[in-house]
């Protein structure tokens, strides 16, 4: 008996787990099971990659003898990673040369060669020399060098998990409210695993956000940092970048010469700190990490806290030597191939710290915390000078819908993709017909259609908003039943609703990538099918409710 069964499971969810297992038969077992059962193609090509490595690896090969042309890039980074012998990576290289001559390739090799020689006679691993951006590369323009930051901030003291809490029209948004519950579940668990009390800081900026203080200790922070100003109604790049970075760097005793003392904060930085990603959070995520002279992960779905073993000599400042480095932020974001997660991690190194570790967060990747009104939690009224030129431009007229576009409550959710091309304007009509033949349904569209150059008439144009975007940069939704028209199944669509109950796919491709994750698959033309649908709905002939119940499609 296996202890993964693949028919159980989704493909994003089988790629991270199958990674585990290094028994070829337990894979057999697996793909045999898969074959009896939905038979999917991407999967049983996931299990047979993972069998064909471990059988590859049970082969030794002798580099001397190799063809580097029968291997790929990972092939040679796996063959070269065991060679200690200078000599013989050094043939490598010339054979790597003298053939395909791959930079990728040559690079594993290369490195391996530095990694090798930088071990003394001693056998223990040799420093790396570190040498200024500036001086390394003295041709280059070194705009960081300006920045008053960038080299005060080395082995500084970093803590607790911030969140910028987003607000629209003066209320929380739900991704907010999300990232508050989890940072609150990693901060637990962080605290038990290393015995130490840091904390979930909640941020607030804007006008009149003060109101919100109880609401966001409600929902699992410790403190809450809040900045007002009338001119902060709306967001604003240049303000709402140098308040945040303003609050990270107060206190601490590495900060530099200049930065205000605070009695809330002691430290020089947070360890932590997630953005939302949406539109607004997109960009200032981006703003305040690049301020803070360190990285993002950006659209991320998956967050946990975990110990991480590194070899980089860029990281750990020895050739040949390996560091074990604590307290990482894993940041999960869908990799492209569909099958899989990529993982982020930001690391410090010699000479250059990279804190806070920073993620956005895709909305929907994580429930809305309960609010406990019991909860206690201390309130901080940043204070710091605004200066007037931050706000040089100057809003005169915008238009403002009442209510946003949520998804997410709908039993149902209609999607049209690219499949509306032959007729765009036809393509939502039906599509808004569909809609309207549930009781609780909405319309929602794919990357595609958003970002396309599609000319539609005035009377449906008012749908197609960048607000009812689905998946990796849009809106995370599980409804009821998902019905898919016209899109093809791309792995930043799927992360947004492969969380759906029944998923019923409707596209003239028979390969499209959707029908490996679809419970219905109706191959035909979307402008043919959805009228039958909409009129076998009205006319009482399909009950698509009871097909979520798990029902028959043919009831």
């Amino acid at each position: 008996m296996v202890d993964i069964d693949p028919t159980e499971l989704e493909i994003a969810e089988l790629g991270p787990k199958i990674k585990d297992v290094d028994d070829p038969d337990e894979l057999r077992e697996m793909l045999a099971l898969e074959e009896d059962s939905e038979d999917r193609v991407p999967v049983k090509t996931l299990i047979e990659d993972r069998i064909e490595k471990l059988t590859a690896e049970d082969e030794e090969i002798d580099p001397e003898a190799v063809d580097l042309s029968d291997l790929t890039v990972a092939d040679v980074a796996n063959l070269v990673r065991d060679i200690d012998d200078v000599d013989v990576l050094e043939d490598l290289l010339d054979r790597e040369k003298a053939g395909k001559d791959r930079k990728t390739a040559k690079g594993q090799i290369e490195s391996r060669i530095e990694s090798v020689e930088g071990t003394d006679e001693d056998g223990e691993a040799a420093e790396v020399e570190y040498v200024p951006p500036e001086e390394k590369h003295p041709d280059l323009d070194h705009p960081t060098t300006d920045k008053q930051w960038v080299e005060d901030l080395v082995d500084a003291d970093y803590r607790d998990m911030w969140v910028y809490c987003e607000t629209q029209q003066g209320d929380l948004i739900d991704v907010s409210l999300e990232m508050l519950g989890k940072a609150r579940q990693l901060m637990d668990d962080y605290n038990e695993q290393y015995g130490e009390e840091e904390d979930v800081v909640a941020v607030l900026v804007g006008d009149g956000v003060s109101e919100l203080t109880d609401d966001v200790i409600a929902r699992g922070a410790d403190r809450v940092v809040y900045f007002e100003d009338d001119r902060l109604e709306r967001f604003r790049h240049k303000p709402y970048t140098e308040i945040l970075a303003n609050m990270a760097r107060a206190g601490g005793e590495v900060a530099a010469e200049g930065q205000e003392d605070v009695d809330w904060k002691d430290y020089d930085e947070p360890r932590y700190v997630l953005f939302p990603a949406t539109n607004n959070g997109r960009d200032l995520s981006a703003l305040v990490q690049g301020e803070l002279d360190s990285g993002l992960a950006s659209d991320c779905s998956g967050l946990y806290i975990e110990n991480v073993m590194i070899s980089n000599p860029a990281k750990t400042g020895s050739a040949g030597d390996k560091k074990e480095f604590e307290r990482v932020l894993h940041m999960k974001r869908p990799d492209f191939s569909g099958f899989e997660y990529s993982t982020i991690l930001c690391l410090d190194k010699p000479h250059r710290d990279f804190h806070p570790q920073g993620a956005s967060v895709i909305p929907g990747s994580f429930e809305i915390p309960e609010a406990d009104s019991a909860r206690e939690g201390e309130v901080v009224e940043h204070e710091m000078d605004v200066d007037d030129s931050w706000f040089h431009v100057e809003v005169t007229e915008y238009d403002q819908l009442e209510d946003g576009i949520d998804l997410t409550g709908n039993e149902v959710v209609v999607a049209l993709g690219r499949g509306i091309n032959a007729d765009p304007t036809k393509g939502i009509e039906l599509g808004l017909d569909l809609v309207d033949a549930f009781d609780e349904a909405d319309l929602g569209l794919s990357r595609g259609v958003i970002t396309s150059s599609y000319n539609f008439d005035g009377h449906v144009e008012q749908y197609v908003a960048e607000e009812r975007q689905i998946g990796e940069s849009g809106q995370v939704v599980e409804p009821d039943v998902y019905i898919a028209a016209g899109i093809s199944g791309a792995i930043q669509h799927k992360v947004g609703m492969d969380e759906s109950d029944v998923i019923i796919a409707i596209n003239n491709d028979p390969d499209a990538d959707i029908k490996d994750f679809s419970d219905y698959y109706i191959e035909g033309d979307l402008f043919e099918v959805l009228p039958m649908l909409t009129d076998a709905l009205e006319a009482g002939e399909l009950d698509v409710q009871a097909i979520a119940d798990g029902g028959n499609a043919d009831d």
